[in-house]
């Protein structure tokens, strides 16, 4: 066959489609199960930064060892009470995407912008010689361009912010993309989750939050839709409709 045939050009070029296409495949699905535990060793890696447990720079021999002191459990966030489930096989992503296992959240409580999430959440306990240092809460929020992922971390009587941190978002560099800045992350470590009546009364406001504010963060130059998300995703999880009926029953004992 003539190298100028267009039959002959065609088959070449179906051939390399067809070699390329294997090759690709074959490399997604042998990459899958490494991808995946990157995956969860990230998060993991961020969970404990957020609780100020490990530094930035750590290997995965470190963040496994000082995960040990981490204790997850899964909750029913509409009752607060435990759920008879491993941990280390449940997916909250994938339930809150699933008929039966996710909560379609009424458009009145929706202060996340998330639509739904799963019924059943992990809460991550922080322990030192069996006692609970700190809890750890998985927040879910909408920013001005993505879903935002992180971690809330409180003080066992669950007022006292010990931590905000994200994971996971495709906020604007330089503007939303500031939540990830350590200075502006500082500044919610001290702050109070509730006020006397037990609202959730975190927010980040416009501008500086004045000196001694006790519930109000620093506003995102810029970046105010970012900022209001922040604010609707704290308050959700806080909420009746998130954690709160496990806190509930974490201060009157009830789930220790």
């Amino acid at each position: 066959m003539s190298n100028d045939s267009t039959a002959k050009t065609l088959i070449v070029a179906t051939l390399l489609c067809v070699v390329c296409s294997v090759i690709v495949s074959w490399s997604a699905v042998s990459l899958k199960p490494q991808q995946v535990k990157n995956k969860k060793l990230d998060v993991k890696k961020n969970l404990l930064l957020t609780a100020g447990l490990v530094s930035g720079n750590v290997n995965e021999e470190e963040i496994n060892k000082a995960f040990k002191s981490i204790e997850t459990k899964v909750v029913d966030l509409a009752t607060g009470e435990y759920a008879d489930i491993n941990p280390e096989s449940y997916d909250a992503r994938k339930a809150a995407k699933t008929p039966g296992k996710n909560h379609i959240i009424p458009a009145k409580d929706d202060v996340g912008k998330i639509k739904r999430r799963a019924k059943l959440e992990k809460v991550y306990f922080v322990k030192e010689n069996g006692e609970t240092k700190m809890l750890v809460l998985p927040v879910v929020g909408k920013g001005l361009w993505s879903t935002m992922y992180g971690f809330l971390v409180l003080e066992p009587n669950t007022v006292d912010v010990k931590g905000l941190g994200f994971y996971e978002h495709g906020e604007t560099p330089g503007l939303g993309g500031e939540v990830d800045n350590p200075n502006w992350k500082k500044l919610w470590e001290g702050k109070k989750a509730f006020d006397a009546n037990w609202n959730p009364a975190l927010k980040v406001i416009k501008g500086q939050a004045p000196a001694g504010s006790e519930h109000e963060i620093d506003g995102l130059s810029g970046a105010t839709l970012t900022a209001n998300g922040v604010t609707g995703m704290v308050q959700y999880w806080l909420g009746q409709d998130g954690f709160g009926p496990f806190l509930a029953k974490w201060r009157a004992g009830g789930s220790n």
